[in-house]
């Protein structure tokens, strides 16, 4: 559920003026929403409630950092605090793998991308999630967050050729997954 423009102002001023209603309805419009962005990057269960935890105290927290831009501009930047707690977790545990390379995988042609349309939105969600860590969180920086290569290096500590090829090698797992989700399919049909 989204609010408009004068809801979500107001709904922002009182979670400013510490009003605990507020921080209820703050829960319920957007929990949902910001634990799945969560779960895009903590794939453990655990880690992803400590995670979404620490974010939303982090959100509350800090609301009077918060600066109303328009109809969305809350829920935008509490999704920012979570992405940026996701990524503060993943490199304190060291569990982010984009700074070892891979040498058995080496970078591969682009092959055409096999059709995804017609694979459920939570197939491919776990298709994302069974990535390494490392490319998983690039894919996510750029395709979701829509960060370039020079964005996503200085916020992981990487180069940016080494987020370039981390999203290629992300996309190149992705495609094997999917085509053999699709052969896989198809005889069924």
């Amino acid at each position: 559920m989204h609010l408009i423009g004068n809801e979500e102002q107001r709904l922002a001023k009182r979670l400013q003026d510490g009003e605990k209603a507020a921080a209820r309805e703050f829960c319920a419009l957007y929990a949902d929403y910001l634990a799945g962005v969560c779960s895009r990057y903590i794939t453990d269960e655990e880690d992803l409630k400590d995670v979404f935890q620490d974010a939303f105290i982090h959100i509350l927290s800090h609301i009077q950092e918060f600066q109303y831009r328009g109809t969305g501009s809350l829920q935008a930047w509490a999704t920012k605090v979570v992405v940026n707690e996701s990524l503060k977790f993943l490199l304190a545990k060291k569990r982010n793998e984009q700074v070892a390379i891979d040498i058995e995988m080496i970078d591969e042609p682009a092959e055409a991308e096999p059709p995804i349309s017609d694979i459920p939105p939570d197939v491919v969600h776990q298709m994302v999630s069974q990535l390494p860590a490392g490319y998983r969180t690039v894919l996510n920086l750029y395709v979701f967050e829509g960060k370039n290569h020079q964005e996503i290096a200085r916020l992981l500590g990487i180069t940016a050729s080494t987020s370039s090829s981390q999203l290629n090698r992300a996309k190149h797992l992705l495609a094997r997954m999917i085509q053999q989700y699709n052969d896989n399919i198809k005889p069924r049909q």
